[in-house]
């Protein structure tokens, strides 16, 4: 049974709802713009790039840690051309099923069931992004404690530590002057400027890093790095597999795609514009894992930014660190709305699938996005490490996303236009997500298990 058969909506409602902005369906002759095209090429390159690149950037160094120099760059690489394998796949199988949304292509190949699931993974990969999201800021600007160690935020080394640098108040502000009225904006194209900010904030965090590590590297100070994984037992083979998850992450946009695709106004153009995007997020993320691996060696942190604490030993250190935090917080907060937007209304959706459009429902719209603002805030104070459940998130939903549902979608094959090269790479991409992310799984339940095990010894 398809989508349509169970959705009691027209195609016009179920093409204004199932996007995650709610842009009108493509012109069907009418004429009217509202929603339904117009988009800039440039824009919707920076707008897509705002979804990809996230707070997976700021743990690719350390996955390069894991893995090595060689085999963690061939890793970023060799995932931008299976996301644009996937990618490809899904806008594909979209355009036969004429499905508007991620969701509504997912529902045209298994139904109901299959609808729900995936808007149940994009809430709880977009919701687990966002919270991540919350907390690197409160972490920049107000600081945090780690093995009885506290590191300074930005505002704490300005000011000192004071109600009104503390996390809680910091974090209060910052949602309710901007990702609050961020959130509001319901179209994506409406911000176009704020991701081509975004996008040039995490160059600047990029050229920033790039200049002290060459810097060091002249004057001699940069150690040897280290060009393959360090494996000397079964434990560490394992432990290679735990880099996935965050390769994953920092590549998924799918959920946003649709969207793009509907405000270009021409179908046409939106493989060059996945393909431009996927091109310059894998030179930032390469030239980002590569600099900061550079520059903290076997120390890089799982959030490289925790390493911008201390005396980088060049001159103006302190004045570099403050400005790598406070672009990369900045940059953040700019991307929060693109994350924002379709766990808005996969949300809705899935608690009010037979309502009338989100957008022409004013009250329902304000209070499902004060609710999930809300939601956001409370749980980025009370949730006290990111990482693990970040590797977790990554592992599960995301992945899903990802790889598994559009490898999944071209197995069903409903509309009969799969080709055998599509067959094989989908068998080949669902073989490696479970494969390598079961594993990351196991690996990263062991070692939280000994830690516990340590602790209570």
């Amino acid at each position: 049974m398809t989508l349509q058969n169970n959705h009691p909506r027209s195609d016009d409602d179920y093409a204004n709802e199932h996007s995650p902005l709610l842009p009108t369906k493509r012109n069907h002759g009418d004429g009217d713009g509202d929603g339904g095209g117009g988009a800039s090429f440039v824009g919707s390159v920076f707008n897509l790039s705002t979804t990809i690149i996230g707070a997976g950037i700021m743990a690719l160094p350390a996955a390069i840690k894991v893995l090595g120099l060689l085999l963690g760059i061939s890793s970023i690489i060799f995932l931008a051309f299976l996301t644009d394998t996937s990618l490809d796949i899904l806008l594909r199988f979209s355009r036969v099923a004429k499905a508007e949304s991620y969701s509504h292509v997912m529902g045209s190949a298994f139904g109901k069931f299959g609808r729900m699931v995936l808007q149940i993974s994009v809430l709880i990969n977009n919701f687990g992004i966002l919270v991540v999201y919350m907390i690197i800021i409160g972490d920049v600007l107000s600081g945090t404690s780690s093995s009885g160690i506290h590191h300074f935020g930005v505002l704490e080394g300005w000011f000192g530590e004071c109600w009104w640098t503390g996390r809680y108040f910091i974090l209060l502000v910052t949602t309710l002057f901007i990702f609050a009225p961020l959130a509001f904006v319901k179209r994506i194209d409406s911000l176009r400027y704020s991701s081509a900010l975004a996008v040039a904030l995490a160059i600047v965090f990029l050229v920033i890093t790039a200049g002290i590590t060459l810097f060091k590297l002249f004057n001699g100070s940069i150690a040897s790095p280290r060009i393959l994984p360090n494996v000397t037992d079964s434990a560490s083979l394992w432990n290679l597999f735990t880099a996935v998850p965050v390769l994953v992450t920092a590549f998924v946009c799918h959920y946003n795609v649709h969207t793009i695709d509907k405000e270009l106004g021409d179908s046409s153009l939106i493989q060059p514009v996945v393909r431009a995007s996927l091109s310059l997020c894998s030179s930032i993320y390469i030239l980002t894992a590569l600099f900061g691996f550079l520059l903290f060696g076997e120390s890089t942190l799982d959030d490289v930014l925790a390493n911008f604490d201390t005396d980088l030993g060049i001159p103006y250190s302190r004045l570099l660190n403050d400005v790598v935090r406070i672009s990369y917080a900045l940059h953040l907060m700019l991307v929060f709305p693109v994350i924002f937007f379709s766990l808005r209304f996969n949300l809705d959706d899935l608690i009010f699938p037979s309502a009338r459009p989100l957008n022409s429902d004013r009250c329902r719209f304000g209070l499902i996005t004060s609710g999930l603002v809300a939601l956001v805030y409370i749980a980025a104070n009370f949730i006290p490490s990111i990482w693990d459940a970040f590797q977790f998130t990554g592992a599960t939903a995301t992945v899903c996303l990802g790889f598994i549902f559009p490898a999944s979608i071209a197995l069903r094959d409903s509309h009969g236009i799969a080709s055998k090269k599509d067959k094989i790479l989908s068998v080949l991409m669902i073989a490696l997500a479970v494969f390598s992310n079961v594993i990351a799984i196991y690996s990263n339940a062991n070692s939280m298990f000994k830690k516990q095990v340590d602790h209570h010894h």
